[in-house]
C-alpha cells in the first residue's frame, strides 16, 4: 500500500476507534501506520474524522477528508441481546454500515479489514473452521453473517477477522469491555453469575490488534480468519479463573445453569480453529491461561513476540 499523503506511513482509518478494541488497535497501528481515528462525534482530541457507517454520505465525506490506504471496520450494535430487541437499528448498523463501508473501501482502493463473529454458528458442535457454513440463531449473528458476504462481494481482497470472545481492560468508562465491568462490580462486592452451557475460546485484546496488524501488512492474506486461543473454557470457568488470579473470593462468581428471560439465544459451543491465522501470522495464537494473563497485565502491549 501507498500512501496517498504525507505522513508517517500509510493512512489506517479505524472507525469504532473509542471503543473498547478501538483503543488497543489504535495504539497497536501507530507505530506503522498514520492512525485516523473515527467516531460517530467528537470527542476532545481522541477523534480525527466523523463518521456514521449507517449514513452512506457521512462515509462518503469522511473518505474523502481521510483518503485512507487501509480500514478497520469495529464499529457495530455488539450488545446481543440489544440487537435481539432493535432488529432495525442491527441491521442499520451491521449490515448496511459494512456496505457502505465496503462500497467506499471498493472505490477508493482502500483494503478493509472487518470484524465479525463466532455467533455466525449456532453453536452445536466444538470446533468451527472458516469454511464451515454460517447458521446464526441471533439477529446479531444474522446481521455479521449477511454483511460478511456483502463485504466479500463488494471487497474480495478484504480480510474478516471473526472472534468468540475479546477480553482487556481499557480502564475507561463507557465501552464494552468485559473485564472493565466484571472488576468493577466485584469492587462493589456483588455477585457475578456466568453460563456454564457456553463454551468460548477468548483472545485477549492486545493480541487481537496485533494480528490485525499483521494480516493488513501482509498483501497476500485475505479473506476469513478465526481468532481465539488455542482451547476453550465455559464464561463460568473463565470468570472463576479472572477472579482466581485477582484473588476476588470465588462466592462471588455463581453458576448460571439456565438463560436468563429476555436474553438472546447463543450457541453453546463457539470454539473457532485456527489453524489458519497461525500459518500467516508470526504471532501464535496463546492458550486460555495466557489470555488471561495478556488481559489482566497488558502484557501483550508492546511486547508480543511469536510463540509467547
Amino acid at each position: 500500500m501507498n500512501s496517498r499523503r504525507n505522513g508517517n506511513g500509510p493512512r489506517l482509518l479505524v472507525i469504532g476507534a473509542r471503543g473498547f478494541l478501538g483503543t488497543f488497535v489504535t495504539r497497536r497501528a501507530s507505530s506503522l501506520y498514520e492512525v485516523i481515528r473515527g467516531d460517530r462525534s467528537r470527542h476532545d482530541d481522541q477523534t480525527d474524522a466523523i463518521i456514521n457507517v449507517a449514513d452512506s454520505e457521512s462515509v462518503k465525506k469522511a473518505f474523502a477528508e481521510s483518503s485512507p490506504d487501509a480500514v478497520i471496520l469495529l464499529a457495530a450494535i455488539s450488545d446481543i441481546d440489544r440487537c435481539q430487541r432493535e432488529k432495525d437499528l442491527a441491521v442499520s448498523v451491521n449490515l448496511y454500515g459494512a456496505e457502505n463501508v465496503a462500497n467506499a473501501c471498493a472505490r477508493s482502493g482502500a483494503r478493509l479489514l472487518f470484524t465479525s463473529t463466532g455467533a455466525v454458528f449456532d453453536g452445536l458442535k466444538h470446533g468451527y473452521s472458516e469454511e464451515d457454513e454460517v447458521s446464526p440463531v441471533s439477529i446479531y449473528g444474522e446481521t455479521k453473517a449477511q454483511a460478511e458476504g456483502i463485504v466479500q462481494s463488494l471487497a474480495p481482497k478484504s480480510l474478516i477477522l471473526r472472534v468468540s470472545l475479546v477480553i482487556g481492560r481499557t480502564r475507561k468508562t463507557g465501552t464494552n469491555s468485559l473485564l472493565d465491568t466484571m472488576i468493577r462490580r466485584w469492587g462493589n462486592g456483588e455477585v457475578i453469575s456466568a453460563p456454564v452451557h457456553e463454551s468460548r475460546n477468548p483472545i485477549d485484546a492486545p493480541t487481537l490488534s496485533q494480528w490485525m496488524i499483521e494480516l493488513l501488512s501482509n498483501d497476500a492474506s485475505q479473506g476469513i480468519f478465526h481468532t481465539g486461543a488455542t482451547d476453550s473454557m465455559t464464561r463460568y470457568e473463565l470468570a472463576k479463573a479472572i477472579a482466581a488470579r485477582l484473588d476476588v473470593p470465588q462466592d462471588l462468581i455463581q453458576p448460571e445453569f439456565t438463560s436468563k428471560p429476555g436474553r438472546a439465544p447463543r450457541g453453546p459451543d463457539h470454539y473457532l480453529l485456527t489453524g489458519k491465522i497461525s500459518g500467516v501470522c508470526a504471532t501464535q495464537p496463546p492458550s486460555c491461561q495466557e489470555v488471561i494473563e495478556r488481559s489482566l497485565n497488558e502484557v501483550a502491549e508492546g511486547s508480543i513476540r511469536a510463540g509467547v
